[in-house]
């Protein structure tokens, strides 16, 4: 009997059936957001192959199989996929072929149900073989990337703590971790590369690469955090005025930060059109400032308030005011802000902590202090009302048309 024929008629179902088991599982989490194409991705391409080389009468496809599963693990990377779920994926692929294939086989000898079924388990193993192979390459790509990122800040790096002998135990302190352990698992890494362990010992490789890679993003941001801030202070950064529309600025930001809320079950609500001054007019659609100064700003207040909020609702709302000013506010549900700290809120490397809640791991203390300056120099000024374990409203007020 003709396995590969059979395979062939049924290759849409086996697609269809893979999907949606892909998107039940749990332990496949990665893959909530994508859409069915992005889940199916190259897996056809995979199946075209199997049909070819389970076939008696064409030559076996085995580059075909090396291209797709080359070709899915380097897109599984840039979708955020770890390597237990790519795992995962395959161990529900060849379930759900066994699983089409099983009144099939029935009618089939014995000697060709061996043959198919250790043909099909052959192709299944090749292609996770390849999967991780370019999955980690993928991976150290990007890992190469950051290193040259970081590279390149280094020499503006040193010049800002040597300009900032105050803040150089603080910044040090912040910086040890994630070097510690980004020079740690880099270097596990490497000798264990120089090993050239087998395939089997991958998870663990790629969990090393993970942990590079996260702890590398974290201690980026810092810097671009601190390098921002040494701009402004030193008076490096000039405007580039141009008419901006404050809507669809807003709307991008939100659309950028989406993932974030989600991530926390938080909702984003947008209000720039229920508002008017007592002239009875509305949101300006255009303004003349810096837009990517104002994105800056809107950026950091809206990622604050995801950050410091456990569940409930972000709402922004923009209006006009009297003497040609308009202003965005972002409101939190919480955790809040004590009167003792909200004169310091907006001062370096000030965060907010408890006895029973020290400050999250992931902020630096400069967001807010990057938006008070970014205010200023947009000529605006920043209001705060917050209540704690009520939540948090800023209210940053600018002018519709900066002179110069």
């Amino acid at each position: 009997m003709d396995f590969s024929q059979v395979l062939a008629e049924k290759k849409d179902t086996i697609i269809d059936k893979w999907i949606t088991a892909v998107r039940k599982d749990r332990r496949i989490e990665s893959a909530d957001d994508l859409s069915y194409t992005a889940v199916k991705d190259h897996i056809p391409d995979v199946l075209q192959a199997m049909v070819t080389v389970l076939s008696k009468s064409q030559d076996n496809d085995i580059q075909s199989i090396v291209t797709a599963s080359f070709q899915h693990g380097a897109i599984r990377a840039e979708q955020g996929f770890d390597p237990a779920e790519i795992a995962r994926e395959y161990h529900l692929l060849r379930t759900v072929i066994f699983d089409a294939l099983q009144a099939d086989f029935l009618n089939g000898t014995p000697v060709e149900i061996i043959r198919s079924m250790r043909l099909i388990d052959a192709i299944i193993d090749e292609a996770i073989a390849r999967c991780f192979k370019s999955y980690v390459e993928e991976r150290l790509r990007e890992l190469h990337q950051l290193q040259l990122s970081l590279t390149l800040h280094n020499d503006e790096l040193t010049r800002l703590i040597s300009a900032n002998q105050e803040y150089l135990s603080q910044l040090a302190h912040e910086l040890k971790h994630p070097l510690t352990s980004i020079i740690g698992y880099s270097d596990l890494f490497l000798r264990q590369q120089r090993r050239k362990t087998e395939i089997k010992d991958n998870y663990t490789n790629l969990e090393h690469i993970e942990r590079v890679l996260r702890n590398g993003r974290q201690l980026l941001h810092l810097i671009n955090d601190v390098l921002e801030l040494s701009r402004h202070d030193a008076g490096q950064i000039k405007l580039q005025l141009a008419p901006t529309d404050v809507r669809e600025l807003i709307n991008n930001v939100c659309e950028m930060l989406e993932p974030l809320a989600a991530g926390k079950n938080l909702k984003i609500v947008v209000d720039c059109d229920g508002f008017a001054n007592a002239k009875g007019e509305r949101t300006p659609k255009k303004l003349i400032t810096d837009p990517f100064q104002c994105q800056q700003i809107i950026t950091n207040l809206i990622s604050n308030a995801i950050r410091y909020t456990e569940s409930g609702t972000i709402i922004i709302m923009c209006q006009m005011l009297e003497n040609q000013k308009w202003a965005i506010t972002v409101s939190d549900t919480g955790i809040g802000i004590a009167p003792e700290n909200q004169t310091q809120i907006f001062e370096p490397y000030f965060r907010v902590s408890s006895s029973d809640r020290p400050y999250l791991p992931d902020s630096t203390g400069l967001g807010l202090a990057i938006v008070s300056r970014l205010v200023k120099l947009l000529e605006g000024e920043i209001k705060l009302v917050s209540e704690v374990g009520v939540g948090s409203t800023f209210t940053v007020i600018l002018p519709l048309q900066i002179e110069s």
